[in-house]
């Protein structure tokens, strides 16, 4: 990792729901110390409502935020690529740190099955932020 400001990508298949949840959490927990990018291989033109619905909840507006496509630049820039069920579309460059969080697509899904998406990816995005700014730095 870079001697400065780290840098996260969230990936998912249509950066709509997943991704954009873990992105908007990283950006909130990390108070700014973490870069935050998020793309998807097959990108939707909005982000899944009950996404935003969810967030907000939590405090966290996402509505504004616009689904990406996935670019080689965006994976080269980046520390840490998280991917999301995108399967082998994100490319692999060395030195780079990759992790596959296995979550249900939220898309199509009512509030009552998205809310235990969203506390899922909280909790990984709250230990990942804890690796990548140990206490005290």
């Amino acid at each position: 990792m870079s001697d400065t400001t780290p840098t996260v990508l969230f990936v998912c298949v249509h950066n709509a729901g997943r991704s954009q949840m873990a992105a908007g959490f990283m950006r909130e927990l990390s108070g700014g110390r973490v870069e935050v990018l998020s793309a998807g291989s097959e990108p939707k033109d909005q982000i899944n409502p009950v996404a935003v619905q969810v967030m907000a909840e939590e405090g966290i507006d996402i509505a504004g935020e616009q689904p990406k496509i996935l670019t080689t630049e965006a994976v080269k820039e980046s520390d840490v690529v998280i991917t999301m069920g995108c399967g082998d579309t994100c490319p692999i460059f060395p030195g780079k740190r990759y992790e596959d969080w296995e979550l249900t697509d939220p898309a199509g899904r009512p509030v009552d099955e998205v809310r235990p998406i969203r506390d899922d990816i909280k909790q990984r995005v709250q230990s990942l932020l804890a690796e990548l700014l140990p206490a005290g730095v």
